[in-house]
């Protein structure tokens, strides 16, 4: 490796952190629901596209020290920088100040988006909710292309959704499954708005 610093490591150990913060907030608030429910939970909140919501809510770009060409590029709104760079603070506040430091940190920054998740949790499930949309309105199933980027250990994963080679949704998440799910939710928002 050579003498550049990079944010990788505490990257690798924020998303451990965050899905463990997580997980644990919604099991204890939400003593009614199922395994499988608790886990569409966490993955409504814990994924590339709504970190990056988070960081630029807070600010965050700003604040990253970037490459000349990446700085230029706008790599300051980049999702994929944003949502790395949000794991990055969380492992840092775990580093210093341990569990309960990180635990308050993510409570604060994600106690209204999981919320408004645990309000719609009946509808996260919206590859399915697309296929019938499509299968209703176009008489055609949804496809999705994907792609992926990163090193082995931090691969993300971008979905884009066609109907009729149209695109008309995209998603990137830690999974195939979570960028599908993601772009499933921007296609049905968009179908379902347009007359």
């Amino acid at each position: 490796m050579s003498g550049a610093l990079s944010n990788e490591r505490l990257e690798f150990l924020g998303d451990a952190v965050l899905g463990w913060v997580v997980a644990d907030l919604v099991y204890r608030r939400h003593e009614d629901l199922a395994e499988g429910k608790l886990t569409d939970l966490r993955k409504s909140v814990v994924n590339a596209t709504a970190l990056a919501e988070i960081a630029t809510r807070i600010d965050l770009g700003p604040s990253l020290l970037l490459g000349k060409g990446e700085g230029s590029a706008g790599g300051r709104a980049k999702p994929s920088i944003l949502s790395d760079a949000l794991e990055a603070v969380i492992a840092a506040v775990y580093l210093d100040g341990g569990v309960a430091a990180a635990t308050d940190l993510i409570d604060r920054l994600f106690r209204e988006p999981l919320r408004v998740a645990a309000s719609r949790l009946d509808r996260l499930d919206f590859k399915t909710l697309l296929q019938e949309l499509t299968v209703r309105l176009f008489d055609a199933a949804p496809v999705y292309l994907l792609r992926e980027s990163g090193p082995d250990h931090a691969k993300v994963f971008a979905a884009t959704v066609l109907i009729g080679g149209r695109s008309v949704g995209e998603g990137i998440g830690r999974s195939k499954k979570i960028a599908e799910q993601i772009a499933a939710e921007a296609a049905h928002e968009l179908l379902s708005t347009e007359p």
